[in-house]
């Protein structure tokens, strides 16, 4: 009876996760051309996919690997980039605090972005964010990354320009869909209004991409900054 219920809550994770394979395939895809245009072999493009695992710090990654950018520099770029991911850490480790230390390895390195939004959308809907239910959507996402991977790579090689296709417009609408889910949350304009305007200005002074992780820091600190009863007061009149 457990491992029927274990393996019924697997599959539900699996088929809540096609949604997104659908809606991320352009990326994959995308990720797999720049890499054979940066001089990447198909094999050791899906290699990153697989252990790096993160669309986005991917992105910058590739476009620096094939410029003559110090190693250091590389790492510290794909760490501003993926900083978010240790906020997502912070606010999910509390949601996972009975699973062994394994499970709580594996779900730590699966969780990307949509990960995120949909345990939190589950949490929210009243129903546990079981190990089983999230390593069913994480392991069908990984395979399908990695696979779209693979052909992008392979195609991408047919392709002279893979920045002319203009597909790669498709990673701001596709992050600015995961913010506006969130939008029934207290102070969630605030929150967002701040982090726009912080990113802007640190992306027109500092740079790409720590404008990333300063605009992430700033509606932090402003949601940080709120006293408790204006939250209650938001969540009460909403």
């Amino acid at each position: 009876m457990v491992a029927q219920s274990t393996l019924s809550e697997f599959m539900a994770g699996a088929r809540a996760g096609v949604p997104v394979v659908l809606a991320v395939v352009p990326f994959g895809l995308l990720f797999g051309a720049l890499a054979i245009g940066n001089g990447f072999t198909v094999w050791e493009a899906m290699l990153m996919s697989a252990t790096v695992y993160g669309g986005a710090s991917q992105m910058v990654g590739i476009e620096l690997f094939g410029q003559n950018v110090a190693p250091w520099l590389i790492v510290l770029s794909i760490f501003a980039v993926n900083f978010r991911h240790v906020l997502y850490s912070a606010a999910f480790g509390r949601e996972i605090r009975d699973w062994p230390l394994l499970e709580k390895a594996v779900g730590f390195f699966f969780l990307t972005d949509p990960q995120f939004a949909e345990s939190e959308r589950r949490r929210e809907n009243g129903k546990r964010v079981s190990f089983a239910w999230y390593f069913g959507m994480a392991a069908f996402w990984w395979v399908a990354w990695v696979a779209e991977t693979g052909i992008g790579a392979y195609f991408g090689g047919f392709i002279a320009d893979s920045h002319a296709l203009g597909i790669d417009f498709l990673l701001p609408i596709y992050f600015l869909g995961l913010v506006m889910s969130f939008r029934k949350r207290p102070l969630w304009l605030p929150v967002v209004l701040v982090s726009a305007v912080a990113s802007v200005i640190a992306y027109k002074t500092v740079g790409s991409p720590w404008h990333v992780s300063i605009g992430a820091v700033a509606g932090i600190l402003l949601a940080a900054s709120m006293p408790p009863r204006i939250i209650q007061s938001v969540e009460t009149n909403a």
